[in-house]
């Protein structure tokens, strides 16, 4: 009888830590809301993120044009992407091995470092601006914010490399399965590729 009681006791105890654990999300707004935390948790991020850095460049600011920026993306939307790849939910097989290895705090740190820099505006092409932004209007302002910032749900696009914004879109529109999101697939279903270049040069240009 006592052995029974002990066993039950113990797992009333496992049960009551595991269910006061926050998940990520949630530790990602606890943070937020506390200026020490958050300074604390940018500081760690930078070093988690050393070995982003090949790719999405020190600050966030991608090195190479087929890869995103990271800098000034919204954390919650940002973590849940690291979520993704590492439930192998999004295929990368560089990315999930790397994000695999990361703590759930390590991933929040990375989160709040790489929403806490700033990225700069690309020069797109000025002839294709206005039908870039006619289309974007038309199309995305709904879930990407009137001037594409996003929010916890949605990408920033704003200030984003023009080819990787390319490459993606059409990957939506084209049904791949590497980018996979019936939304996206509606929006972009009538986009020819000089609409998505369009759209693409309107973006990168966005503070």
């Amino acid at each position: 009888m006592m052995r029974g009681s002990l066993v039950l006791a113990g797992l009333f105890v496992s049960a009551s830590v595991f269910a006061q654990t926050p998940s990520p999300q949630e530790r990602l707004k606890e943070i937020s809301a506390d200026p020490v935390a958050l300074r604390a948790a940018v500081d760690a991020g930078k070093r988690v993120t050393f070995f982003c850095a090949n790719c999405h460049g020190d600050d966030g600011i991608s090195k190479t044009p087929d890869v995103p920026n990271l800098a000034g993306q919204n954390p919650a939307y940002l973590l849940e992407q690291i979520r993704k790849f590492g439930a192998g939910e999004r295929k990368d097989p560089f990315m999930q091995g790397l994000i695999k290895v990361l703590k759930d705090e390590e991933r929040v740190q990375v989160a709040h470092y790489y929403a806490s820099k700033t990225v700069p505006p690309s020069k797109g092409n000025p002839a294709l601006i206005p039908h870039g932004k006619e289309l974007f209007t038309k199309l995305c302002v709904r879930c990407h914010g009137e001037n594409a910032r996003g929010g916890d749900l949605y990408a920033r696009l704003a200030g984003q490399k023009v080819p990787y914004l390319q490459v993606t879109i059409q990957r939506y529109r084209d049904g791949t399965g590497i980018r996979n999101n019936q939304l996206m697939a509606i929006a972009t279903a009538p986009l020819k590729n000089d609409d998505i270049t369009a759209i693409a040069n309107y973006l990168t240009q966005l503070p």
